[in-house]
């Protein structure tokens, strides 16, 4: 019977001999990632899944995928791949610097990159997260249902264990040829000040009138301390009157408030459950933008009812039909 260890070796030499691009230099957050996993949040398992899920959808738009078809989450910078053979190519979301041989390509669009060709990606200038997509997605065994690559529990991936992208590894497009579509005009990446729609409930009744108004009339600022997993946020101390909870559920964008007063936002590679009081949860658009906003990034908190945050997620995924 194989082993674990058997199988990844198995993975590594199969993504080492045959591919469309091959990886010269990694950063140290290039992931590929989908819409995420469903289904599996009863047995434990993170949903993962692109943060900023809005610029995914755009860049395989573009190429005419799925809007969730697996791609490349780049964060921060410093990757580099090479050309094994002449494919089109689309980026949307930060700006990231991206070069072909050089030369700079536009933050939102599609491009071929001639076999050869090295595109690189340098340090943020807007944004955070830049998404690769390629034609088809990225074929590849998904785990699951999904491709989508989460490190803390060692799942997905290219070689199914939840890894990064490497230096050697190859990148196969699921189809051999794409659409060609250009992208419209769309908000820019969040700088000064992002404001992000939150639908209140939960634990809300339990905080104390001053609490609840300066959570959404003063500015919080992106400490840090932020990653895949959630982003804790700094600024008036929140003070909730209930003692001690149960733990339960945990959904996308929970605005859970610790201790010591100061929001954590769970995001895509959540635990599933969690005992903190909470103000509820951020809309999936809001949910996008934050995946975009770097450490010191000022933010506020928009109420919305659950209608509206609904209204404005199914009017994004009528863009792309």
């Amino acid at each position: 019977m194989a082993t674990s260890k058997d199988m990844q070796t198995a993975q590594q030499t199969t993504r080492a001999t045959s591919g469309s691009l091959v990886v010269e230099r990694t950063g140290p957050l290039a992931l590929i990632q989908d819409a995420g996993r469903f289904g599996v949040r009863h047995l434990g398992v993170a949903q993962g899944g692109a943060l900023d899920w809005i610029s995914l959808g755009w860049a395989n738009w573009m190429l005419g995928n799925a809007p969730g078809a697996a791609g490349i989450e780049i964060a921060i910078g410093g990757l580099v791949l090479k050309a094994e053979r002449t494919l089109r190519l689309a980026i949307a979301g930060a700006d990231l610097g991206a070069t072909r041989d050089g030369e700079p390509l536009a933050t939102n669009g599609s491009f071929m990159l001639e076999q050869g060709q090295v595109l690189a990606f340098d340090q943020p200038k807007a944004g955070l997260r830049a998404y690769l997509a390629l034609p088809g997605g990225i074929g590849a065994e998904p785990f699951m249902g999904s491709l989508s690559t989460v490190a803390r529990e060692q799942l997905g991936g290219l070689d199914g264990f939840g890894s990064a992208l490497q230096i050697g590894d190859r990148l196969v497009a699921a189809k051999a040829s794409s659409e060609t579509r250009d992208m419209p005009s769309v908000a820019a990446m969040p700088q000064d000040e992002a404001v992000l729609e939150l639908v209140t409930g939960a634990q809300i009744a339990h905080f104390d009138g001053a609490s609840l108004f300066a959570a959404f009339n003063q500015a919080w600022q992106v400490d840090s301390r932020a990653d895949r997993m959630g982003v804790r946020l700094t600024g008036p101390e929140l003070r909730c009157q209930m003692g001690g909870m149960v733990s339960e559920g945990i959904p996308l964008g929970a605005v859970q408030v610790p201790p010591d007063g100061q929001p954590i936002i769970l995001l895509n590679d959540r635990q599933t459950i969690g005992g903190y009081p909470r103000l509820g949860a951020l809309s999936p658009i809001a949910c996008a933008r934050l995946g975009q906003c770097a450490p010191g990034t000022t933010i506020r908190l928009s109420p919305v009812t659950p209608h509206q945050a609904r209204t404005r997620y199914r009017h994004q995924l009528a863009l792309w039909q």
